[in-house]
């Protein structure tokens, strides 16, 4: 009876709760599917729409973003489910697994501790804008820099299955940016909370306190800055490009495009999220014109076919990987065997 008696309360923690935070997430300005940031990207869409009008495009607007054939193709609807199925992947397997490492975490209070043990305490700063705007820099830059060499390790040999989930739709659209696997969320958010720590630490104690970063509406401002340059663009059909000089510092909507490209020439290129400068230094940038590239999306038909499913989305990749880890074993056992005899 007890058990029923929880039964409304597990049912709101662990389902609805999840599923409206994910609902709401759409009118808050701290995720790129903001429905604000949304709008700013569908306002560029428009200018650029106009600009192909002028140049003989006798189409509406509506095909000009991809129609129906885009929006409303089966992968574009598997997106829209994950969008919300992932956060109750949240609930069920990302944190639990924080909280299970959570006595292994390094946390900005450690670091800087120990550098009070090792240097002695600094003289607190106090509230300085300059000193917020600097730390918020920081935070993103490293922010930035940890997503690119994630995302080079999860285009890896033992990596790719987890990731391949995300290059898997066919069509692109704002909520494909969602489309990102449990174990890869994991572990970027072990590796940025890992890094952020030591920056943050570090700091913290150069300024005798904490430091809250400079923010703009509640959002870090060069994130609203970079979400505020047409970034639900990177998940669509529609070219922008900011031209090959500025695409060696910043991403562009097209930059993102080519990296998803099945083709060839384009496999390997652009890692970056919002700078593109870690790909021009590490040896992986592809910058792109204002002449869009005829682009076809997606990892090979079968496997297009496959993640189709959403419970292929969550479970095949792991299944994938184990059959790799055995494969080496099985590769050994008749040599063992016949050293044996």
């Amino acid at each position: 009876m007890e058990l029923f008696a929880a039964l409304p309360d597990l049912v709101t923690r662990l389902l609805l709760a999840p599923l409206w935070h994910q609902f709401s997430g759409l009118f808050d300005l701290n995720g790129r599917l903001g429905i604000g940031f949304l709008a700013i990207s569908g306002m560029v869409a428009y200018w650029l729409y106009r600009r192909q009008r002028r140049r003989g495009f006798s189409h509406g607007f509506g095909t000009f973003l991809g129609g129906r054939a885009v929006w409303l193709h089966r992968s574009a609807r598997v997106d829209y489910q994950y969008y919300f199925v992932r956060a109750l992947l949240h609930v069920a397997f990302i944190t639990p697994m924080l909280a299970l490492l959570d006595p292994l975490r390094l946390e900005p209070g450690n670091v800087q501790h120990l550098l009070e043990l090792v240097w002695g305490e600094r003289p607190q700063l106090g509230k300085n804008a300059g000193v917020m705007a600097l730390y918020g820099l920081g935070v993103f830059l490293i922010s930035d820099v940890a997503h690119y060499w994630l995302h080079r390790a999860f285009h890896s040999r033992w990596l790719w299955e987890f990731h391949k989930v995300h290059h898997s739709a066919t069509v692109m659209v704002p909520a494909t940016a969602s489309r990102i696997h449990v174990v890869e969320k994991l572990c970027e958010q072990l590796v940025k909370g890992t890094l952020l720590a030591l920056y943050s630490g570090a700091f913290y104690w150069l300024c005798g306190g904490t430091v809250s970063p400079y923010t703009l509406f509640g959002v870090g401002y060069l994130v609203l800055l970079f979400n505020s340059l047409a970034a639900n663009l990177r998940h669509s059909h529609v070219w922008l490009s900011f031209g090959p000089r500025i695409e060696h510092i910043i991403n562009s909507p097209a930059q993102h495009q080519i990296h998803h490209s099945r083709d060839p020439k384009h496999f390997n290129h652009n890692f970056g999220t919002n700078l593109s400068v870690w790909d021009w230094w590490f040896g992986t940038l592809y910058v792109t014109t204002h002449e869009p590239e005829p682009l076809e999306f997606g990892v090979g038909p079968r496997d297009n076919e496959r993640y189709m499913q959403l419970h292929n989305l969550v479970l095949r990749p792991f299944w994938v990987t184990l059959c790799k880890l055995g494969r080496p074993l099985t590769r050994r056992r008749p040599l063992l065997g016949s050293m044996q005899k």
